[in-house]
């Protein structure tokens, strides 16, 4: 996972938390399930990208290219 894909993934977390935490604050029932939904969804992005690099460095492996390649 490329440091741009881990930050923009964590940026949306945050930006998640703070819609929910608002939400709570607030009563806002709506920005609460926003939050949590965009939380979610950063959350399932990092799944999918650290499944992308196990498969990519398995695939590398049995190519036997190394990972300064």
């Amino acid at each position: 996972m490329s440091t741009d894909e881990k930050f923009e993934n964590a940026k949306d977390k945050l930006g998640g938390q703070a819609k929910e935490g608002l939400g709570k604050l607030t009563g806002d029932k709506e920005a609460e399930t926003e939050g949590q939904a965009q939380q979610g969804k950063a959350d399932a992005k990092d799944k999918l990208q650290d499944a992308r690099d196990t498969v990519k460095g398995a695939v590398d492996g049995l190519l036997g290219k190394d990972k300064k390649d």
